[in-house]
């Protein structure tokens, strides 16, 4: 079951009674109708009455209103003012523009500005590749969208998609002290997104596609590889398809089985399931089953694109065709990136012995995990509140961070299977066990580890 998370955070300043009893009262209020109770701060006190901000967390805004009703329903108590903890974070914008260099006097002036950039301005043009080197693009990505679908909630379009943005770029400094911009197109058309990335890249060191729907992101992904000079990672697929074979690489080290031995039926064949099947391959795995909305995919299936016509020329060894339930049958790996409460436990009974449930679909996983831990060794979701969370901060901050330190004018499989080895052996000997096959995305060692792992593998490439 669901519960209270910080995503619903409020705050409700009530004012009520002054007396002994009246902390108990308001808490109790809360805890009756499933809220979890954060902070309880007094902001103004009398002899007989009390203001107080109560802080907790709700499952929903329905629930926040609930909570809210049950607190103002209470005799004696107002409720004053409802603040959501979520928009407040957000007001502004979560990003600003920071100055590295102090401009203290005419001198400072003189070298950051006119006259003395003139020269910078033509070192860089004598020698193109100085731009590395004397300016942002040295550390700097774009994150671009048109917002065709945004996280779980679909084609919202490029000013919804602001926010995650604006996160992704929060992320990109925290983790790896990569500087990442928000590039949010107001277009949907496959060759006007091309031709506005290509126009923007000279200030960056790497783009970072991301929210674009499928099949267009495999397209504008390819060409944008094709026509730039540097690296292009869309992180709907790699970063999904990073952090879900380090995953798997230790949930086979906790079940005792090799990935040659093994059955894995990847359930949505969109960005992520593509890139997920794509970089799997090299792993060597004994056999990949796709399955989509229409079933196993296999080959000489109707009305397949050119996404999905690669998919099946390239798994399904013995040709089965059929539904998932019907994929799930003696399969040692299960990976969904698809849609909610797809099966049940019934279901994993079927699957081979010490099965791996991925279920990654979000915020509703393809099958509740506690279903699945009735007959699987393994189970990793999507989500917070669960244990084994697949989660893309493990990767793209570290790869863009290996990138931009090598100067790679492109991103190879050699590079993601590099990212996700060095995730995977973060989790070490000891620590490694059924609820714990990937490491926290706070541990420090992540990145740098990720950073590193990318960098060695690119400078190799230039070799």
């Amino acid at each position: 079951m669901p519960v209270p998370g910080p995503g619903y955070a409020i705050t409700v300043r009530v004012e009520a009674p002054a007396s002994a009893t009246v902390a108990g009262y308001l808490t109790s209020a809360i805890g009756h109708v499933g809220g979890v109770l954060t902070a309880f701060d007094v902001v103004e006190s009398t002899p007989d009455r009390i203001v107080v901000d109560i802080t907790c967390n709700a499952l929903s805004t329905d629930h926040a209103t609930h909570i809210t009703d049950a607190l103002g329903g209470l005799p004696g108590v107002t409720v004053r003012k409802v603040s959501d903890r979520t928009f407040l974070l957000h007001l502004g914008g979560k990003l600003e523009i920071a100055s590295k260099i102090a401009l203290r006097n005419r001198d400072d002036l003189s070298r950051a500005y006119t006259p003395g950039v003139a020269r910078v301005c033509e070192a860089i043009a004598a020698n193109p590749e100085d731009a590395r080197r004397l300016t942002i693009k040295r550390n700097t990505v774009a994150v671009v969208t048109d917002g065709s679908a945004v996280l779980g909630l679909g084609n919202l379009g490029p000013m919804a998609a602001l926010p995650v943005m604006e996160g992704k770029a929060v992320l990109f400094k925290k983790f790896a002290d990569v500087d990442a911009w928000p590039v949010c197109l107001d277009t949907q058309d496959t060759d006007e997104i091309i031709r506005a990335v290509e126009l923007i890249a000279p200030v960056y060191g790497g783009i970072n596609l991301e929210d674009i729907a499928a099949p267009r992101c495999f397209e504008i992904e390819a060409k944008l590889r094709e026509k730039l000079d540097i690296p292009v990672f869309h992180d709907d697929q790699h970063g999904t398809a990073i952090v879900v074979v380090g995953a798997l690489r230790n949930a086979l080290r906790v079940v005792s089985k090799k990935m040659k031995d093994c059955k894995v039926v990847v359930c949505g064949v969109g960005a992520a399931g593509s890139a997920i099947i794509r970089l799997l391959q090299a792993e060597g795995p004994g056999d990949i089953v796709a399955v989509d909305i229409n079933g196993i995919v296999h080959a000489g299936r109707e009305n397949m694109d050119a996404n999905l016509e690669w998919v099946a020329a390239n798994t399904n060894k013995a040709g089965q065709v059929g539904s998932l339930h019907e994929a799930l049958v003696d399969a040692d790996v299960f990976i969904g990136v698809s849609a909610p409460n797809l099966f049940g436990a019934k279901q994993v009974a079927t699957m081979a012995e010490k099965a791996i449930v991925f279920a990654l679909a979000n915020p509703d996983p393809e099958i509740d995990p506690l279903e699945a831990q009735q007959y699987a060794a393994v189970v990793a979701t999507g989500r917070s509140d669960y244990p084994n969370q697949i989660n893309n901060v493990l990767a793209f901050p570290g790869v863009f961070r290996g990138l931009l330190d090598a100067q790679a004018t492109g991103i190879t499989d050699k590079m993601l299977s590099a990212a996700a080895a060095a995730i995977a052996d973060t989790v070490d000997g000891e620590r490694l066990n059924a609820s714990f096959i990937v490491p926290s995305v706070f541990d420090s060692r992540v990145a740098p580890a990720v950073a590193e792992a990318v960098k060695q593998a690119a400078l190799a490439d230039k070799a």
